[in-house]
């Protein structure tokens, strides 16, 4: 029996580490932290989380299938999905399977197998670390798409607080302070809400405009609407801004740009309290920034003020860290994967949970997992169906997981999939692995 690692215990490790399970397959997982839960463990060193955070989708469409939540709740805070995923964990024996307080330092080739270089971290200081090669027929990379922030360069000097929204945990340490935040995405809107109950005042730097939607809509979740079959492109882009017109209205009155893309082209806001807070005058929309003069930013349009603390909601960068990015076909931003999994070489490297859409849920990961595991079953039990999976990797054009739309060319797009569209191409690659 061949022997795989996974690397995360957060949702997507989980379910990477379930789906092998389900098949048979042995597997050992790796995680840096005391638990699992990634990064909705709030006292994971990596982990993003803050106070406020909650589910920006809603419960029914975000959790595994197989072990609903057992709440009522629509959006679920970070405390309740930390203990769903231990609940998980615990459920289905997954514990037992890692290595936790474990980081990997390194992965390297190893003829047709991979050397996984660990490393036990010690509560202890003067407890040396020790270090340990293990070999597998195969690595799955599932360590996170939001744990190495991204920290664009600015002209001049800041003299006060500047920070990542990766480091920020609490509302309290914007007491009194006169706070800039550059971004808005949902990280930075929710943020910016914390901000206006304590801060002295609060500006928000933005260079492009967005689409904020509704958590509810008719009394229900927004996204409980979209579960039958998708509507095609254009006329969703359509409906959704009709809609969004009529239940938030115009963002652009409150200082936004107006968006120079079509709805669901970037990754939309789901937060219009930062539009009420607007209106209210709590919040301030300010432009891009030009540059630093000791406690002042100067913007793009010729405006100023001056601040204490500077927040980065400027996203994140995919990273790897611990092998080398020919392994896994690295194209500019991001690996060049099929369906975001496989890299063409099949040489033993997976990755799971590197995709962002709208709406996907852990359920879209876990299936994700389930195609990965039908493939590694096939390898050990079926090898004429795992050759011709491959066979169909390299030599046929690989699906359209875009569903038409035209995503921005940025960085943090670059592994962004249509949620309809990507989950229908790993079932219908899923079901050929199955077929006789």
């Amino acid at each position: 029996m061949k022997k795989y690692a996974v690397i995360g215990a957060g949702p997507s490790g989980l379910a990477a580490a379930r789906a092998l399970q389900k098949q048979g397959i042995h597997v050992d997982g790796f995680e840096a932290s005391h638990g699992v839960g990634g990064l909705w463990d709030i006292a994971n060193p990596r982990s993003s989380m803050y106070e406020s955070a909650r589910l920006i989708s809603s419960r029914t469409t975000t959790e595994f299938a197989e072990y609903p939540m057992q709440s009522d709740v629509d959006y679920p805070s970070h405390e309740a999905l930390l203990e769903y995923f231990r609940s998980y964990a615990q459920h289905f024996g997954l514990d037992d399977l890692y290595r936790f307080d474990t980081r990997v330092t390194r992965v390297e080739p190893a003829g047709d197998q991979w050397d996984l270089t660990i490393v036990a971290e010690h509560a202890d200081d003067d407890v040396d670390a020790v270090e340990e090669t293990l070999r597998y027929d195969g690595v799955i990379l599932a360590n996170g798409t939001l744990a190495e922030p991204n920290v664009p360069a600015f002209r001049g000097e800041f003299s006060g607080t500047i920070m990542h929204t990766h480091d920020y945990k609490s509302a309290s340490i914007l007491e009194g302070q006169r706070v800039l935040i550059i971004g808005a995405g949902n990280s930075g809107c929710d943020i910016a809400v914390d901000a206006v109950h304590r801060a002295a005042r609060v500006d928000m730097s933005v260079r492009r405009g967005y689409y904020f939607v509704p958590r509810y809509v008719f009394g229900r979740p927004t996204d409980t609407f979209e579960t039958g079959r998708p509507l095609p492109r254009r006329i969703k882009q359509f409906l959704d801004t009709k809609m969004l017109r009529a239940f938030t209205g115009d963002p652009s009155r409150f200082g936004f740009p107006k968006p120079d893309y079509r709805i669901y082209e970037s990754h939309p806001i789901v937060n219009t309290m930062v539009l009420n807070h607007l209106g209210q005058g709590d919040l301030r929309i300010r432009a891009d920034i030009d540059r630093f003069d000791g406690d002042t930013v100067h913007f793009r349009d010729g405006s100023h003020a001056d601040y204490d603390i500077i927040l980065l909601a400027t996203g994140y960068t995919l990273d790897y860290p611990f092998v080398d990015r020919e392994h896994l076909s690295w194209r500019a931003a991001s690996p060049k994967l099929f369906l975001n999994v496989f890299p063409a070489s099949f040489n033993g490297l997976y990755v799971m949970g590197m995709i962002e859409a709208s709406g996907i849920g852990w359920q879209g990961r876990y299936e994700q997992a389930e195609l990965l595991a039908t493939y590694l079953a096939a390898v050990e039990n079926a090898p004429a169906r795992a050759a011709r999976f491959r066979r169909r990797v390299s030599g046929e054009p690989w699906p359209d997981v875009t569903g038409g739309y035209r995503y921005l060319g940025l960085d943090r797009m670059s592994y962004y999939v249509n949620k309809s569209a990507y989950r229908a191409a790993v079932r219908a690659e899923r079901e050929g692995l199955e077929a006789a």
